[in-house]
């Protein structure tokens, strides 16, 4: 059977409409961008199609060799388990199909690029001249429950406070791990700078990000001798397109090679030595496809199919009937145990295995479970 490859851009999915229209403009461009290939995309949970949606289509348009690749900025839980898990449970019901899964965008200087413009563009619309010297430049991660993939967006901070010769950075989440916004704001207010740019690192708006600029807001009022600026997050910009156009040909060149090192599932992270080998599984067939808050309609139709499998991890990402990644070791996640922030609305717990730290004072734990 001749070959014919396909492009499958995977998403995470949100009850925010316009959250949902970024991710697909962006898919669409990476399309535009890999001309030579049928492209379609899906969700993880709470907008459809759902992943599974998208694969059917390119089956059903002859493409027998998917390039898969999740469109997220680092590898968690969601890149590493979810995903994988649909992945190869669609690829073991279609025999014939190959599935090959490539990494996520990481640190990258076409992100960084973006980041930097983002961030002048802020201060571009200020309404006085400060200096960055003083200046505190606060980066708001995701949140999630992989130190590695947390302290990712530590180096990107860096880099940028670095490059662009700010007075000082701090580091703030939207969930699951610390320091929360609030808290992260608290303290950047004592340091004693004039301004304090809010840069949410995210790919796409959402609840989330919505929350990080309106919790924003909130400290520049209590603070009005300090000048707050909230910069955009990353979005469609070209050279975030590029960065995945680019996941996709390292498939097909070898070169997709996700650095396992600090790896939770491989070894034993300071403080998360419990997940060590756990088993890989998806933990979103309960909310697949159930539509946003703006798609009455999608209620109520979540896809039941528990997707539950494990295979082998080896960081070069090759989805035969296992996850070829480059090192053997045995990715079994199983049980996960925290909320992960993800505002599911629906009285489902969205459950993973527990932070170690998940009752910290300045994180989402019992203390504050809402608090951003």
């Amino acid at each position: 059977m001749m070959e014919k490859l396909g492009v499958m851009v995977c998403g995470h999915g949100s009850r925010d409409l316009e959250a949902i229209t970024e991710f697909k403009a962006v898919a669409a461009g990476i399309a535009e961008r890999l001309p030579e290939y049928p492209a379609d995309y899906g969700f993880l949970e709470f907008a459809r199609p759902i992943i599974r949606d998208g694969l059917d289509r390119l089956r059903e348009r002859g493409v027998n060799r998917i390039l898969a690749v999740p469109g997220m900025l680092f590898a968690a839980g969601h890149a590493k388990d979810d995903i994988p898990s649909v992945l190869n449970t669609y690829q073991a019901q279609h025999p014939g199909l190959t599935i090959n899964y490539g990494r996520e965008l990481a640190v990258d200087t076409k992100l960084l690029q973006v980041a930097a413009e983002r961030i002048e563009a802020a201060e571009k619309k200020a309404e006085r001249q400060v200096p960055r010297t003083e200046t505190l430049l606060m980066v708001v991660g995701r949140g999630t429950s992989d130190p590695d993939a947390n302290s990712n967006i530590s180096k990107v901070a860096r880099m940028l406070w670095e490059g662009m010769g700010f007075g000082w950075m701090e580091v703030c989440y939207s969930g699951v791990t610390f320091p929360l916004v609030g808290p992260g704001l608290e303290h950047a207010v004592k340091l004693g700078y004039k301004r304090i740019i809010v840069f949410p690192y995210f790919l796409f708006t959402g609840i989330l990000v919505k929350r990080i600029y309106s919790i924003t807001d909130e400290m520049a009022a209590r603070h009005p001798e300090i000048e707050f600026l909230k910069a955009d997050y990353l979005n469609d910009h070209p050279l975030i397109l590029d960065a995945f156009a680019e996941r996709v040909r390292e498939i097909l060149s070898g070169e997709n090679k996700m650095n396992c090192q600090l790896c939770k599932y491989r070894t034993q992270v300071l403080g998360f030595e419990a997940e060590v080998g756990r088993v890989q599984e998806s933990h979103h067939h309960h909310v697949e496809g159930i539509g946003t808050d703006g798609d009455p309609h999608a209620r109520g139709h979540a896809h039941h199919h528990h997707d539950h499998h494990h295979h082998d991890h080896g960081h070069d990402h090759d989805h035969h009937h296992h996850h070829a990644h480059d090192h053997d070791h045995n990715h079994h996640h199983h049980h996960h145990g925290h909320s992960d922030g993800h505002d599911h609305g629906h009285g489902h717990t969205h459950t993973h295995f527990p932070h170690p730290h998940a009752d910290h004072p300045h994180g989402p734990g019992k203390r504050n479970p809402e608090r951003l």
